[in-house]
């Protein structure tokens, strides 16, 4: 039988759609059994509509088989099949779609899911297969038809003989290269982790026959291999069940498995959304972060389904980043999809859901927070990290969605608090909110800077997570009140008395001052203050970049070259003060050794490295020897 020419440019168009339009071959068996499906949904809608069409629904089903010595792989369906004409004008077309025709021809209220829009899906089996047979019988004929077809060149018609109606297609598969084995297919694992990844809820059982190894002899440890037809598919989504129905091992099961965790999620958000956009949701917390949850290799996104097939296992566009430990799944029909189902094209309606969804994951932490602070001080603790991410990343443009989500911890309260509830407990004739960053609370709560705020018996937020600085300095001001570090040289704490006699302090004693700082130049000034109350001595900072700020900067792989304004502050009421004012007038080599020690010891109470400490050790066994 001579071969017929595809009705488009189709060596063109075949071998686009093969190498380029599909970049995952898996997807071959997602595509053929979404037609099937179509098919038997096709038939359905015709035996509800049509007297003459009588089906029952329980015997609508997908068979799958294979054959490993012949290198076959079968999928057939018992639907409403196609006439020669249907075989020509469906796959002697590419891009032409059956079932995009019969959705168009339906009135506005007859609702049916058909999955196929493109007419492009069958042809994605030429990237497994060389050849491709399909066998099918209409429900409004008496004849059968095969279609044959080896690629690009064309393909043959001609009569079959077929028993019932319905479509049966056989690939026969490409033999394996350097690059691909193409005999993966042929494992019945490999098939059945395919219908489960991509066609799980297809709404008719996908049957195959399975074999499983059966003890028959205990004693002698005797196996034998048993076959039988199993449906590999669960048919009805979890999402689309009625919540009543579902208990909270159901949900808790349907997670582990799903996003293979050992343990239960923290929290569990169904969603059914009807109106501009309809879409359903199962949204889950984790009780814990994954393993590269905080690395660049992890992968943020939610499984987006459509009428019961996987379009993509993880959307990304459907969580923002200060979200992204969630997992879960969204289903809708309303989504423009591309040709090859495999991305979404630029869609308002994705966008309309990930608005949605990120309300709703905000208002469920809301309520967690207001209602069960033991299980939400569990997730802030395993994710409160990626919040204050969120805060500020972006040049803060989220700080408002997450400012109230954040907590500190109070060193008043001695426990983790909420920016509301430290601005309730203000004292007042307190202005601003006080927080001090550190390497943990024990270490800020022994910094010099601390004492002379704690002693006014004002709260302090001590910031322990490297990104804490960087969040507060983004949200900048909470109910009018600005945020201030009490590490900064320009805390304004002292009286007028106080501030009057630290500057007259600094005024005699200037060139002693500007001496110690010719011996320190890594500080912009150093001064004698009346903050300190019991430490001779701190390290405080001007302008925008704090000490811990810089830390983080130094951590960074690329060598930025942020460095804080450091100030060097001397106890004008410590003891070491007048040491230091008789050692200037009679001893300047000791004075020396004085300041490189203080200042050594302040970048150590501050967390700095001290570039030379050999010489600083000497320094300190040549003073105390004396």
């Amino acid at each position: 039988m001579a071969k017929k020419e595809f009705k488009s440019e189709s060596k063109r168009l075949l071998d686009l759609m093969i190498n380029s339009i599909y970049t995952n071959k898996d997807i071959f068996l997602r595509e053929l059994i979404s037609n099937a499906s179509d098919a038997l949904d096709k038939l359905y809608y015709r035996s509800l509509t049509d007297k003459k069409v009588k089906v029952k629904k329980e015997k609508l089903e997908i068979l799958l088989a294979f054959d490993k010595e012949k290198r076959t792989i079968t999928i057939s369906d018992s639907g409403c099949g196609m006439t020669k004409e249907e075989l020509e004008e469906n796959l002697g077309t590419i891009a032409k779609s059956g079932s995009l025709s019969f959705k168009e021809n339906m009135t506005k209220k007859e609702k049916i899911d058909i999955i196929g829009q493109f007419g492009v899906g069958f042809y994605s089996a030429f990237m497994v297969s060389d050849k491709i047979t399909v066998t099918s019988k209409s429900i409004d004929s008496e004849d059968a038809y095969v279609w044959e077809s080896e690629g690009a060149d064309g393909y043959t018609i001609k009569k079959a003989k077929k028993e019932d109606h319905g479509t049966e297609i056989v690939l026969a598969l490409k033999e394996d290269t350097e690059e691909f084995s193409y005999s993966k297919y042929l494992e019945e694992y490999e098939l059945k982790s395919l219908v489960k990844k991509y066609s799980d809820y297809i709404a008719f059982p996908i049957k195959m026959e399975c074999v499983h190894h059966e003890l028959v002899d205990e004693k002698e440890k005797k196996y034998e291999d048993k076959k039988e037809i199993e449906t590999l598919n669960s048919m009805v989504p979890i999402w689309k069940k009625n919540q009543k129905d579902v208990s909270e091992e159901d949900y808790n099961n349907f997670y582990m498995d799903k996003f293979n965790d050992y343990d239960k999620p923290l929290m569990v958000i169904p969603s059914s959304v009807e109106g501009m956009i309809t879409y359903k949701s199962l949204l889950f917390i984790p009780s814990h972060a994954p393993y590269d949850y905080y690395t660049q290799e992890y992968e943020k996104g939610l499984s987006l389904y459509t009428s019961g097939v996987m379009i993509m296992e993880k959307c990304s566009d459907l969580l923002p980043d200060y979200f992204s430990f969630v997992k879960g799944v969204v289903d809708s029909e309303d989504l423009s999809l591309n040709i090859s189902r495999e991305i979404l094209q630029e869609s308002h309606n994705l966008k309309l859901i990930a608005k949605n969804i990120e309300s709703k994951i905000r208002k469920t932490l809301e309520e967690m927070l207001k209602n069960d602070r033991e299980k939400y001080i569990s997730f802030f603790k395993t994710f409160g990290v990626q919040l204050k991410y969120g805060v500020y990343n972006n040049y803060g443009q989220d700080k408002d969605k997450l400012k109230d989500l954040i907590l500190f911890y109070s060193a008043k309260e001695e426990k983790l608090i909420t920016l509301s509830e430290y601005v309730k407990n203000m004292k007042k004739d307190q202005e601003q909110i006080y927080y001090a960053a550190g390497a943990s609370i024990e270490k800020i709560h022994s910094l010099p800077q601390v004492e002379q705020v704690r002693e006014k018996d004002y709260d302090i937020l001590y910031l322990t997570d490297y990104v804490d600085e960087f969040a507060i300095t983004a949200i900048s001001e909470y109910e009018n009140h600005k945020f201030t570090n009490v590490e900064n040289g320009e805390l304004d704490l002292e009286s007028d008395e106080e501030k009057e006699a630290t500057k007259k302090a600094n005024e005699d004693n200037s060139d002693l001052l500007k001496a110690m700082q010719e011996e320190i130049k890594e500080v912009s000034e150093v001064r004698f203050s009346n903050k300190l109350k019991s430490h001779p001595v701190c390290l405080t900072s001007k302008g925008d970049v704090s000490i811990e700020m810089q830390k983080v900067f130094d951590a960074m792989p690329n060598e930025m070259g942020i460095k804080a304004q450091t100030v060097l502050e001397i106890n004008e009421k410590h003891a070491i003060s007048e040491k230091l004012k008789k050692l200037y007038k009679k001893d300047k080599e000791e004075f020396i050794k004085y300041t490189k020690i203080l200042y050594s010891e302040a970048k150590m109470i501050a967390g700095l490295p001290i570039d030379n400490p050999t010489e600083i050790s000497q320094l300190i066994c040549d003073v105390i020897s004396k």
